[in-house]
């Protein structure tokens, strides 16, 4: 995956397919990925497609486990879970956003906070003093 897409993110959910193994090896890789760009995000694992199979949701799927992440039994198809999932990775990302000490965070903030003054500077039909009129001399 590109870095753009954990730019500014606040939270993460992995998805793995049950019926697809590959989907659920890949999971290390993303999230190395991720904790590369976004050390301190939360972030959740999604066992998808239960609907196929709902056995699958007695099973232990140990990479959650290993790396302390919730994980979630979901049927995109059927809606399983999905507003759950959804809800408590909202709430999640608003308490991490709220309560950041992450300093990848600061920067983009400073990041944007310089922007915006960047583009305040350059309004059209105002001068870059900001007040209209002549500067002092």
């Amino acid at each position: 995956m590109h870095a753009s897409y954990y730019h500014k993110a606040h939270a993460c959910i992995m998805v793995f397919d049950v019926q697809r193994k590959v989907t659920y090896k890949n999971l290390s890789t993303w999230y190395t990925e991720l904790r590369e760009f976004r050390p301190e995000i939360p972030c959740i694992v999604v066992a998808n497609k239960i609907d196929a199979d709902i056995k699958v949701t007695q099973k232990s799927f140990n990479f959650a486990k290993k790396f302390s992440l919730p994980l979630y039994f979901v049927s995109a198809a059927d809606g399983t879970n999905v507003v759950k999932l959804f809800n408590d990775a909202i709430r999640l990302a608003v308490s991490y956003k709220q309560n950041s000490q992450d300093f990848m965070d600061e920067i983009l903030q400073e990041l944007e906070n310089f922007e915006l003054e960047q583009k305040e500077e350059t309004v059209p039909g105002q001068e870059p003093n900001g007040s209209g009129s002549p500067p002092p001399c």
